[in-house]
């Protein structure tokens, strides 16, 4: 009788049970870095008692991971989210999708994972033996994702007893009820561009040059591989005596931070391509982020900017060329496969000029790549800008990209 009644009471409280399971793991990096071998060990916690009808909550604990962040990057707070399949089976077969919050301490280059527990949810259906089995999981880090998943038969993590029921109640949950629903999926809202006006210099007494909008596709060379992007550019000129401050921005682009980022960590520049009468190219080059950016807070790119002195007489032409990120250590060299004139201008040559060679910024000499404007190839197989990210306020393409440009709301 005693033992009768300590089994009601345990079927009925939903006590919950924890228990470890290890299994040696396959791991897939993004492109570039090589696989690895590790073992990971994990908990799963779950009502050791429950009834057909319940909706029980189960809880994936890594106490390892398989592998470690590569010898790339400096993982910031709150930039790793892990998700997985916890696979059900015995009396009912299921595969339990699995998450944890984008929740992680700082990470330095090849340190130990450290990812958040994962919680899910499943619906009892059938009275009997359930099992509980960890399987492939995914550690998302700063937008690139880590395929990892079992090279051996993992043993069961958690056993649910479960008695017929009328499935009118829910069970006691391990830790809390909280069930593995995404709630940190970055969003993108769109909207139109205006495009502004080409204006050539050749107006008396006129100062201020605006140029065109012109969509550059970019092929990205960073530390993990390489990525494609396409990005709306304006290059604008502003006279002064014989030479003129140059101003490139990034027109569209939406951009949520999915971690917290340090002040000063990114800085861009770029080799603005001379062709018509000048040849050569003109420094340019932004800000670093002042201020440390918050996980999800929209993030504006800067504009860069430089000084052209002209090398040569007549109509000289302006276009975007070669960008450069140094994002906290890290160096992405970006080519375009084409590129368009954003801005004309009526020049006239000045000593120690561009012609053929470069222009300064600052007193910063650049080195010229190019002899003048691109080929004209097209850009529709880059699509809308995807990849061109950010790591800390600033267009950083890495193998996948901290943050996203996507065509939306202007930054001004």
């Amino acid at each position: 009788m005693l033992g009768g009644a300590g089994a009601l009471l345990g079927l009925a409280a939903g006590s919950a049970q924890a228990a470890q399971v290890s299994f040696a793991t396959h791991c897939v990096p993004p492109a570039g870095i090589d696989p690895v071998d590790g073992t990971t060990k994990v908990e799963i916690t779950a009502p050791a008692t429950a009834k057909v009808g319940d909706t029980v909550n189960v809880v994936w604990k890594f106490v390892q991971a398989a592998s470690k962040n590569p010898d790339i990057i400096d993982l910031p707070a709150n930039s790793v989210q892990p998700s997985g399949t916890l696979k059900a089976a015995g009396a009912q077969t299921a595969d339990i999708a699995m998450q944890g919050p984008r929740e992680n301490p700082a990470i330095p280059k090849g340190g130990d994972m450290v990812l958040s527990d994962m919680k899910g949810t499943l619906k009892l259906t059938t009275a009997g033996e359930v099992t509980l089995t960890p399987d492939a999981y995914t550690v998302n880090a700063m937008s690139t994702d880590t395929e990892c998943t079992p090279k051996e038969t993992v043993q069961k993590a958690a056993t649910i007893e479960v008695a017929p029921g009328d499935g009118g109640t829910t069970s006691a949950t391990p830790t809390d009820t909280s069930s593995a629903t995404p709630t940190d999926t970055p969003s993108a809202t769109d909207s139109a561009s205006a495009s502004a006006s080409a204006s050539d210099g050749t107006g008396d007494g006129q100062t201020d040059f605006t140029g065109k909008e012109v969509d550059i596709p970019y092929t990205c060379q960073s530390p993990i591989g390489e990525k494609k992007a396409t990005s709306p550019i304006q290059i604008n000129a502003k006279k002064d005596g014989g030479s003129y401050g140059l101003t490139v921005q990034f027109k569209k682009s939406v951009m949520d931070s999915p971690a917290d980022i340090p002040a000063g960590s990114v800085k861009p520049s770029m080799e603005v391509v001379l062709g018509g009468a000048d040849k050569g190219t003109v420094h340019v080059e932004g800000p670093t982020n002042s201020k440390a950016i918050k996980s999800g807070d929209p993030i504006e790119i800067p504009d860069l900017t430089g000084t052209y002195k002209p090398g040569a007489s007549g109509s000289s032409t302006l276009s975007p060329g070669v960008l450069t990120i140094n994002a906290l250590g890290t160096t992405t060299t970006c080519k375009p496969d084409s590129t368009a004139v954003s801005l004309t201008l009526d020049t006239t040559q000045q000593a120690s000029g561009a012609s053929g060679g470069t222009s300064t910024s600052g007193g910063t000499s650049s080195s010229s790549s190019s002899s003048g404007g691109l080929a004209q190839t097209g850009s529709s197989d880059h699509g809308a800008l995807k990849a061109l990210g950010l790591v800390a306020g600033t267009a950083v393409l890495l193998g996948a990209a901290v943050f996203t440009f996507m065509p939306g709301r202007r930054t001004r």
